[in-house]
């Protein structure tokens, strides 16, 4: 798989001789900020990076994690920004950090934030409950085409990549994006109960988060908004370009940001350490388990890729008149 590919390759970026040695280091509690509830997949991987970042001593002081949940990315941004020029907050981001941006909720652009370190990629996946009476993407969209409202989505955030991807399958299956039924959920987690409860008929959300509902038998994933088809336990569902959807080139995303106006020599220390945190093997392990990567990229190279994921989001957001 090339994002697995990549991500070994990023071992050869991180060899010790070829590090940047940087003046700085921290000086105290290190907290890195979560957007979203303890427990839920941002959560986890969170601590699994302060877990390697303090058992292989690339911070020497206590790292903390901090879950400030709420205003889907909003109330973490805002806490961060509580912290300007204080290298000693990092905010776990999720691709929301861009759709929010874009649709002009709070005051902060996300390139007031110094991009840190890309943790992994994701891609969206549509699913139904098992028992569902749709066996193939083509059938979900073909009923919704028929009939809009009889087929509720559950997305995470409005606006977000989730509902982006949704609004592009739409419209290349000749449906208008506006009409969909959305429903917004807080959590993948609480997506998925509804999905299995009968609530909401279908569900568009992370891939990687879904997967352990997809292999207990609960859900059924119908298509994945990737480039090529995943390995492992969801090697059998199709892409969406399979069926004759285009690709957006959208990932869900998650990376390590800081705290506006921090130093050149503290975003190198960070790059640096979380480069080597993302190329652990432990980090790599957990990645494969769950079928991510990311490719080694750092300084001008990351900038340029959210700058990518941000036009690519802003064009579908726009259409949906979502864009401010």
């Amino acid at each position: 798989m090339r994002f697995l590919a990549l991500a070994a390759f990023a071992g050869l970026l991180v060899a010790p001789h070829a590090w940047a040695q940087s003046a700085w280091r921290p000086e105290k509690q290190v907290e890195v900020i979560v957007p979203t509830a303890p427990g839920g997949g941002n959560d986890t991987f969170a601590r699994l990076m302060q877990k390697v970042l303090q058992e292989q001593k690339l911070v020497a002081t206590p790292v903390l994690v901090q879950n400030k949940s709420g205003g889907n990315q909003t109330l973490s941004v805002i806490y961060l920004n509580q912290h300007v020029a204080d290298p000693h907050y990092l905010l776990f981001a999720t691709s929301s950090l861009i759709s929010n941006d874009i649709q002009g909720r709070g005051q902060y652009r996300y390139t007031d934030f110094p991009p840190l370190g890309l943790a992994f990629l994701d891609f969206s996946a549509f699913m139904v409950p098992a028992a569902s009476p749709f066996k193939t993407m083509r059938e979900l969209l073909d009923r919704v085409k028929e009939d809009p409202d009889a087929v509720a989505f559950s997305v995470i955030s409005r606006g977000g990549t989730s509902h982006a991807a949704l609004a592009q399958a739409a419209k290349a299956a000749g449906i208008d994006p506006r009409r969909l039924k959305i429903v917004v959920f807080k959590t993948s987690a609480e997506a998925s109960t509804a999905l299995m409860g009968g609530h909401i008929q279908a569900a568009v959300s992370s891939a990687a988060g879904s997967t352990p509902q997809v292999v207990a038998g609960h859900i059924r994933m119908l298509g994945i908004a990737s480039p090529q088809r995943r390995t492992g336990a969801l090697a059998q569902v199709p892409t969406l370009a399979e069926i004759g959807v285009p690709a957006t080139g959208l990932t869900t995303w998650r990376g390590v940001f800081g705290a506006k106006g921090i130093a050149p020599a503290q975003i190198a220390f960070w790059e640096d350490a979380l480069a080597r945190a993302f190329a652990s093997e432990e980090w790599q392990a957990r990645m494969a388990e769950h079928n991510v990567a990311a490719p080694p990229l750092r300084g001008n190279e990351l900038a340029k890729y959210f700058e990518a994921q941000y036009a690519q989001t802003r064009s579908v957001l726009v259409e949906l008149g979502l864009a401010k």
